[in-house]
């Protein structure tokens, strides 16, 4: 049994970046008018002849605000090797510093923990220095700086200058939740003082192949929850919550809300399929409400995984009607992959910041692509016309990942 949390640990910055925008409050702008930036793979990205659409942030992935934070600490941004992933992960980084009020300075004076969610930082797309290298040329070492580059959070520490617990959580696509669940556990051991926690993901051609492959595709914009959805769109991005011990934020209306829970368990059913009655998530639910420390515990909002799959589609819902019980007519359930897409390793930051911030605005809009919802889904979520009022502070993000991976996040909006 997992025990209550002794406090709740305090959200005081987030930052994301992904296609519906590239910080927080253009996110709920677009998620407000329901704006869906799905395109074809552009050729600066990576070559495919594949007409499937993908959700992609713009080809700069450094934000201004990023740069800036870069430039503070007297790096030369022309001469450093990151890649994409790290660019995109530094320009939420800097935008939940920002919100958080924090001082960089301040910030090497304490514990910092630093937990990344990711599924392959960079690696996928070092397709053409391979095969360079295989035949016989000389090609520039970039690709290679990059990949040593690439654990995500060894490199922020560096750039930042700070001290304390560190790693790279590689869980598919629940790395995001489960990097920011982790970093609340170290908190509660007294490991750090303050983490900064979330996921990262650019995208990439083997990837992309890959879930063409495994006809997991949509043709079209994905539809989550509807009777016609056939599959996801892949997405990138980032999502990053600066996590705080209650007790010692001295500014206590900096506090945007609070992680109440977080739950993990594995199906142990199927390489890339959940299993049918979502068990797992049903587990892992539970486990968070346990830390939650309240057996009663009402959500007022859910944000589902919510991929658009045939499979997990059904799997989510039974598990929710599960979880839900004599709940499940009463509780919003949406999905926000509509104007994402599937950021894999951010996927379940981001999707905690957006349901963070519903609560925050006492709102939810529905699933952006859904339509008519599929009659057989033992839940009803709530369709891209509907638009309800939230009743309440608490709400749950959960992500369901390959391998039979679990997890959930329960947070409270201040």
């Amino acid at each position: 049994m997992r025990h209550p949390l002794k406090y709740k640990p305090a959200i005081t910055g987030v930052g994301c970046i992904s296609a519906a925008g590239i910080n927080t409050g253009e996110h709920l702008v677009t998620i407000n008018q329901k704006n869906r930036n799905a395109q074809h793979v552009p050729n600066w990205l990576f070559h495919t002849q594949k007409k499937f659409p993908v959700f992609i942030c713009p080809q700069q992935a450094l934000t201004e605000t990023g740069q800036n934070l870069l430039q503070s600490f007297k790096l030369d941004i022309g001469k450093i090797s990151i890649g994409r992933t790290a660019k995109l992960l530094f320009s939420a980084v800097a935008e939940a510093i920002e919100m958080s009020g924090l001082k960089i300075a301040d910030l090497q004076k304490k514990r910092v923990g630093v937990a990344i969610g990711t599924t392959v930082g960079c690696a996928f797309n070092d397709e053409n220095y391979y095969q360079a290298f295989k035949q016989g040329f000389n090609p520039p070492l970039n690709p290679v700086l990059n990949y040593l580059n690439s654990n995500l959070a060894y490199w922020l520490q560096t750039v930042i200058g700070v001290e304390g617990p560190s790693m790279v959580i590689t869980n598919a696509c629940a790395s995001g939740a489960d990097a920011i669940g982790i970093a609340a556990s170290w908190l509660a051991s007294d490991l750090c003082d303050i983490a900064i926690a979330g996921g990262a993901d650019e995208l990439s051609r083997i990837a992309y192949n890959g879930f063409i492959a495994l006809q997991l595709y949509d043709h079209s914009p994905c539809r989550p929850f509807d009777k016609d959805r056939n599959g996801l769109n892949l997405g990138e991005g980032a999502g990053i919550v600066i996590l705080e011990k209650e007790n010692r934020v001295t500014e206590k209306d900096k506090i945007i809300g609070w992680l109440l829970g977080y739950g993990i368990c594995s199906d142990a059913w199927h390489p890339t399929a959940p299993h049918p009655e979502g068990q797992g998530i049903v587990k892992a639910v539970k486990i968070a409400i346990e830390e939650a420390g309240d057996a009663n515990l009402k959500f007022n909002l859910i944000n589902a995984h919510g991929t658009a799959t045939k499979a997990n589609d059904v799997a989510e819902t039974n598990a929710l009607a599960v979880i839900l019980n004599a709940q499940r007519n009463e509780t919003p359930i949406i999905s926000t992959k509509g104007i994402t897409g599937h950021t894999l390793g951010a996927a379940g930051a981001i999707e905690a910041i957006l349901t963070l911030f519903s609560l925050k605005q006492e709102t939810t809009d529905g699933t952006v692509g859904c339509h008519e919802i599929d009659p057989s889904l033992k839940v009803k979520p709530l369709s891209e016309p509907e638009r309800v009022k939230l009743t309440g502070k608490i709400g749950l993000s959960q992500s369901l990942a390959f391998g039979g991976g679990n997890s959930a996040l329960i947070v409270e909006a201040n």
